[in-house]
């Protein structure tokens, strides 16, 4: 019996299902939806397959990409909560942490490590030593991840072996998406702080991560009014931060809070926040006017959407506007925006509002301009009925020169990933799409087996790397047709 078969028998059994021997085959016929039965293909446009890995069946979240010293592509897979036997461990069961995988060769990923995690390990970073200290004779490198209670950083100069050297955090009972530069070493992590005073589960802390085997502590920070012993309504600012990019040339650190209601995009001055004049009183516990000072804008969504990710698009040139008079530079065609990624939480569609893709003028960083949106429709592929959830979740966050200004890869759980042509952000369109098949080792959604396309990233020879929710792991995709043109790729 597969694994699919296994799975509903859980589920039947789970729920009483009295006569499951009898029922069992028909259930298999009728209840797999057509595009999980014997033939089925992949459904693209302008995207297509280059290469798989089951990432042992785990549910899977991060995936980052990351050229070690030596050459190799090294791919860095943080997953959720969940256990799963290790066939590299002669098949004991680890709870699910980190996958790591050489891929060097897209068409043969090769399965290295698992690194189990507590209670998973969702998000990871990692960084060069060479770029950390600035001494080109240095080749270690470091992977930064996110467990459900623990910030850690281990080399993972082999990355067949990591070895932990520190915990900047331990004991934080929730964590979320961290963000290092790796020309300075400053992380941006997410940590609950509510045992602290902390009004929401998740907020900001930076630490100096420049030698990873001695982490030195900076400041929290958070919206004013989340800070303990405010002055101001802790009720105003409800969803904590979700994640963080800085943006180092422009002095700007980049925030999403919440992720499908009451979203809030945030713009940091870097330097501001990093090096306060005067300095903080307590950098662990901010005054209001100590968070006050460094922050440029909060943007409030409406109640019913999200700010998952804040993704910056800077540098803008838009020849449709460069004859228009105005702006600080004589010129209206010199732009700045961001896209504000929601993420869809509901297993099946009319229970919640869709969340989407956004993009937001921020020219004027103290006066965000919303513009556009993308969506994918519903009826393009029935996904209401594909089971699982149906809507927006996470973008690439690699800033690589191939895609930048030219398209936004975002994951949408069951309507795979999207590749979005954000060449005129004032008129985002589709450029392709993935959409995996469903295996054996895809887990039900609800009451239905669906592809749950959960995070999406590039690396810097252009391929893209989606990971899946449900159990069915990763697949490395190129572009093809119009789309390939789009990013100028050979």
């Amino acid at each position: 019996m597969n694994t699919q078969s296994n799975k509903l028998k859980k589920q039947l059994l789970g729920r009483g299902g009295i006569l499951f021997a009898v029922v069992l085959g028909l259930v298999l016929s009728f209840s797999m939806p057509a595009h999980a039965k014997k033939g089925d293909k992949h459904r693209s446009h302008d995207m297509k397959l280059v290469g798989t890995d089951d990432l042992q069946a785990r549910s899977a979240y991060q995936p980052i990409v990351h050229e070690h010293p030596d050459g190799r592509f090294i791919a860095y897979i943080g997953h959720h909560n969940g256990s799963a036997p290790n066939p590299l461990n002669d098949g004991a069961i680890e709870t699910n942490g980190v996958s790591i995988i050489d891929v060097t060769k897209p068409k043969k990923p090769v399965y290295l490590h698992h690194l189990p995690g507590n209670r998973g390990a969702q998000m990871v970073r990692a960084c060069n030593g060479r770029d950390l200290t600035g001494d080109e004779n240095n080749d270690k490198v470091y992977l930064l991840r996110a467990t459900r209670e623990e910030h850690e950083v281990f080399d993972v100069t082999d990355p067949s072996a990591p070895v932990l050297v520190s915990t900047p955090v331990s004991g934080a009972g929730n964590t979320h998406k961290n963000y290092w530069e790796c020309s300075t070493g400053i992380a941006y992590l997410v940590t609950d702080l509510r045992p602290d005073g902390w009004a929401v589960s998740r907020v900001g802390q930076i630490f100096d991560l420049s030698d990873p085997t001695n982490p030195v502590f900076i400041r929290n920070f958070g919206i004013p009014g989340q800070n303990p012993g405010t002055l101001l309504d802790p009720t105003a600012h409800p969803q904590g931060m979700h994640g963080c990019i800085s943006v180092i040339d422009r002095n700007r650190v980049y925030c999403g809070h919440g992720t499908r209601s009451d979203g809030r995009l945030v713009i940091w001055n870097r330097d501001d926040l990093l090096n306060p004049a005067p300095a903080w009183l307590d950098p662990a516990i901010p005054t209001d006017a100590e968070l006050q000072a460094p922050l440029i804008t909060v943007f409030n969504t409406p109640s019913y959407m999200g700010a998952h990710s804040a993704i910056p698009l800077l540098g803008y040139h838009l020849e449709e506007f460069a004859n228009d008079p105005g702006g600080a530079d004589g010129s209206y065609a010199d732009r700045d925006f961001v896209a504000i990624v929601n993420e869809a939480i509901r297993n099946e569609c009319g229970d919640d509002f869709r969340q989407l893709v956004y993009f937001a003028d921020i020219t004027e960083e103290e006066n965000p301009m919303p513009l556009s949106n993308f969506n994918v429709p519903e009826a393009e592929g029935d996904y209401c009925s594909k089971g699982g959830r149906f809507g927006a979740h996470a973008a690439h966050e690699n800033p690589t020169g191939i895609f930048h200004r030219k398209l936004l890869f975002v994951s949408w759980f069951n309507a795979g990933v999207r590749a979005i042509d954000i060449r005129d952000p004032f008129n985002p369109k589709q450029a392709a799409f993935f959409i995996p098949k469903i295996t054996d080792n895809t887990d039900i959604r609800g009451d239905k087996f669906a592809i749950q396309t959960n995070n999406v990233e590039v690396d810097d020879r252009g391929f893209i790397y989606i990971t899946d929710r449900a159990d069915t792991g990763l697949h490395i995709l190129e572009l093809k047709g119009k789309a390939k043109k789009i990013a100028d790729l050979p």
